[in-house]
C-alpha cells in the first residue's frame, strides 16, 4: 500500500511540474513539450539558469522551507546537473511532502 501511495504521489507532483514547467519555458499548454520523469532540463527542455530561477521562485512560493530547490542543486555534482531530469526534483519534492507529514494532495487543490 505503501509504494502505491508514494507512486500517486509522484504522479501528483508530476503533473504539478508540467504545469509549472509549462510556463516557465513558455509553452504553458505543453502543446510543443512532452515532460515526463525521463525528461532532462538541459538536453530535453534546453532550460537557461534564469528559467532555473523561476523554478525555484515557484517553488518556494508555493511550499516555503518546505521544498528548498537551491539545497537539493547544491548537493549535485557538475555532471549530473547536465544530466538532471524531471523525475530527480519530483522525487525530491515528493519525498520533502512527505516527510512534513504534507498530503500531496494539496497540489491537486492548487493546481
Amino acid at each position: 500500500m505503501r509504494n502505491n501511495q508514494h507512486r500517486a504521489s509522484e504522479d501528483t507532483v508530476l503533473a504539478y511540474m508540467k504545469q509549472h514547467l509549462g510556463v516557465v519555458i513558455g509553452d504553458p499548454e505543453l502543446i510543443h513539450t512532452d515532460i515526463t520523469m525521463d525528461t532532462t532540463f538541459g538536453g530535453d527542455l534546453e532550460l537557461e539558469s534564469i528559467e532555473f530561477v523561476a523554478l525555484a521562485d515557484r517553488l518556494r512560493t508555493e511550499f516555503g522551507e518546505r521544498i528548498n530547490f537551491v539545497a537539493f542543486l547544491a548537493k549535485k555534482h557538475v555532471d549530473d546537473m547536465v544530466s538532471l531530469r524531471v523525475g530527480d526534483l519530483v522525487r525530491y519534492v515528493a519525498s520533502c511532502l512527505q516527510e512534513g507529514d504534507d498530503s500531496v494532495r494539496e497540489l491537486q487543490t492548487h493546481g
